[in-house]
């Protein structure tokens, strides 16, 4: 199978590979390292060059995600418990949250800033992190999810707690919730990015052709990066033909051709010993 662009027409990031291949195969109840040769096989397997291994590898340990562990001459690489949070609140979104909000409760949750110019950076770091939990700008310093959502461990990390003013509230009547829906957050943009991911992977099925491992890994990573974008808005008040169904369907079909393969291959390729063993 030759690789397709990502979602977008962008070239998926070596970090997102390196996360989708920890969050896989390294990721459970026993933490483990894995050698960095074996690293490197897998992921140019998916189309990253060792250099761009390596570079990511240690790029990852400078920000607190992975941490090495020498075994005599060789290195090896696991996660550090920021790494383990994120990978398992990812695996959460890919794994127990349709892409489909069919069961919305007529909440928001609604968050107010106010930071001083010269913030940029935080301000950058707010609206990241907010466009992750499925917020979107309903005016400059006022954003919006559908739902009760927690945010306030968010704020706190970011240090933002004496700025930030948050409220869980239902729309007045008069509120035309499909209008809003729609000046908050770009549908077709969205949408777009569904039936991309869908039309490159339906390709796929059946077909049975490719290395496993690799397939599975660019899979995983370019749903993470399909849905992370999507705030799941309520599916009554989008248009019925919203393209995130037949996508997910494509996807979970996918994940189950590939899955037991991709295991059985990592058994096979993957060098490791368990986290904290010297």
């Amino acid at each position: 199978m030759a690789w397709p662009d990502s979602p977008g027409g962008t070239p998926l990031r070596p970090q997102s590979l390196m996360l989708a291949f920890f969050g896989d195969h390294v990721l459970g109840e026993h933490p483990l390292c894995v050698y960095s040769g074996s690293i490197i096989d897998v992921l140019g397997r998916a189309g990253v060059g060792e250099q761009a291994v390596r570079s990511t590898l240690t790029r990852m340990v400078n920000r607190g995600l992975l941490q090495r562990q020498r075994q005599g001459r060789k290195m090896y690489f696991g996660l550090t418990p920021h790494a383990t949070q994120i990978l398992h609140d990812g695996g959460k979104r890919i794994w127990r949250t349709s892409a489909v909000n069919d069961d919305w409760d007529g909440t928001w949750t609604l968050l107010g800033f106010s930071l001083p110019e010269s913030w940029q950076r935080q301000r950058h770091d707010l609206r990241s992190r907010l466009n992750w939990s499925g917020f979107g700008p309903l005016y400059s310093g006022l954003w919006i999810a559908p739902g009760d959502v927690d945010i306030t461990d968010i704020v706190g990390e970011l240090g933002l707690a004496a700025h930030v003013k948050i409220f869980h509230a239902r729309a007045d009547d008069a509120t035309d919730i499909d209008l809003m829906i729609r000046d908050a957050w770009d549908l077709e943009s969205i949408a777009a990015r569904y039936i991309t991911f869908d039309k490159r992977w339906s390709a796929y099925l059946g077909n049975g052709s490719g290395d496993p491992i690799a397939t599975r890994l660019r899979l995983v990573a370019e749903w993470l990066g399909t849905i992370r974008t999507d705030p799941r808005l309520p599916a009554r008040h989008l248009p019925p033909d919203w393209p995130a169904r037949p996508a997910e369907e494509t996807f979970r079909r996918v994940a189950a051709e590939t899955g037991a393969p991709a295991l059985q291959m990592a058994a096979e390729l993957l060098e490791t010993t368990p986290l904290g063993t010297s």
